[in-house]
């Protein structure tokens, strides 16, 4: 065979596997997982709020399609037994109390609503994971969502200034000069931002070191125009916690480490306002330690949450509510209860909207099974340098959740970004994941 015929040859081939069963399930993968990160809202600071209220038409087509693109791909393009697997007993009982806060709400009918908009996202997620069949078509995933993503906030910087930036005659001009991209708020963009510089990391330990450097430089620059100094804080924590046992070695060290991050945060968070003894130990040493005023909320939701201990109040029943505007509020509380969207820590308002017990159910769901998975990667490249970075997303997501309320909460990227690390670590447990062979 000729070298001009060898050539011809090498050139046709990507084009013709972008139109094979493989590459046209991988490049839906793709679309899906771009789409819901920058919503069908890009650059529209009140989005958040739009999203599930049952009267934005283009939220309800958009997610409606998204759905329906995501069942037809999953009957149509991903493997049963994948599919399969990825359900777990834990994560049935969690979606049981779920819709059980659905049906105790206030207003049952808008909370399912909010509620359809959340399973879309959780279906979404999975799609996007099990449709890619190998490890090639999984990096071509993320690198096509990090660069749409990530470029369209560079670009919203120029184009759409007033949009993808704070400015000083919004609700919070205190943020005036921040950036926030295609999100609603600084407090969205900075943690995805973070999950994006994790997957370029991922990318470039697997040998994509342009594509890796540039997205991991990219996402960092821009989450540290966000302003969010906890996010600057916890993205070099959780790639260490994630990387470095295993880079000599010790990979239990990394849920050991992850377990020790989580029981510290939570006691050094919710622990000041609810455990006495660190209470007291707080008020001595930390006098002005109140996370901008969150220990107010805090404190508030305990007290409300020990009238309903066992159920809660309801999915999107509670923050926001006619419950909470007809609250009197004190001279001195630093923030006013009645116009707060949440509790500002995720946990928390799981108890408070579901019930304590639903509590328990997250915190093993959430927090405990993933470490399990991780135990459980097989020690293959490809299934460590992936379960690598989705167990950096669920950590960075998991402490984040301790200042900032994202759980079950609709289209949330954050929320997304999360689900996504956890079904991905069982994922890579559970199966070796492909390698493309040359040829």
């Amino acid at each position: 065979m000729s070298s001009t015929d060898s050539l011809r040859r090498i050139e046709r081939a990507p084009l013709s596997a972008a139109f094979t069963r493989d590459g046209i399930a991988t490049a839906i993968a793709a679309l899906l997982f771009t789409v819901i990160i920058v919503s069908f809202r890009p650059f529209q600071p009140a989005g958040a709020e739009l999203t599930g209220d049952g009267g934005d038409i283009v939220n309800q087509l958009g997610f409606g399609s998204l759905g329906a693109v995501s069942i037809f791909s999953l009957l149509a393009f991903a493997d049963p037994r994948v599919v399969r697997s990825l359900v777990s007993p834990s994560w049935a009982l969690m979606l049981g109390f779920f819709f059980l806060s659905v049906v105790l709400a206030t207003d049952p009918p808008a909370a399912m609503r909010a509620a359809s908009f959340t399973m879309i996202g959780i279906i979404t997620m999975a799609t996007i994971l099990v449709l890619p069949r190998d490890a090639d078509s999984i990096a071509r995933v993320v690198i096509f969502t990090a660069v749409v993503v990530i470029g369209l906030s560079y670009i919203g910087l120029i184009v759409f200034p007033h949009e993808a930036l704070h400015t000083a005659d919004s609700q919070e001009p205190e943020h005036a000069g921040l950036w926030r991209g295609v999100f609603t708020h600084k407090n969205i963009a900075g943690p995805v931002m973070a999950c994006f510089s994790f997957a370029g990391l991922y990318l470039f330990r697997r040998g994509q070191r342009w594509w890796g450097a540039g997205i991991f430089c990219a996402a960092m620059v821009f989450m540290l125009h966000t302003g969010s100094k906890t996010t600057a804080g916890l993205i070099p924590f959780s790639i260490m916690i994630v990387v470095l046992p295993s880079l000599i070695g010790m990979r239990l060290g990394t849920p050991i480490l992850f377990a020790l991050a989580i029981i510290a945060t939570a006691v050094g968070t919710l622990g000041i306002v609810f455990i006495p003894p660190v209470k007291h130990l707080a008020a001595i040493y930390f006098p002005n330690l109140t996370y901008t005023g969150r220990t107010t909320l805090w404190e508030f939701a305990g007290e409300m949450l020990a009238k309903k201990p066992w159920t809660g109040y309801g999915y999107e029943s509670f923050w926001g509510t006619p419950l909470l505007l007809n609250q009197d509020q004190p001279f001195d509380r630093p923030w006013d209860i009645r116009t707060i969207v949440h509790g500002h820590d995720g946990y928390l308002d799981i108890a408070v909207l579901m019930g304590i017990p639903a509590l328990c159910v997250a915190v093993y769901t959430f927090l405990i099974a993933p470490l399990r998975d991780y135990m459980r990667i097989p020690a293959r490249k490809e299934n460590i340098f992936l379960g690598d970075f989705f167990m950096m997303v669920v950590l960075f997501t998991a402490l984040n959740g301790f200042l900032e309320s994202f759980f079950f909460h609709r289209g949330d990227p954050v929320w997304l970004f999360f689900v996504l690390g956890v079904l991905g670590l069982r994922q890579v447990s559970l199966r070796p994941i492909a390698v493309r062979r040359p040829g």
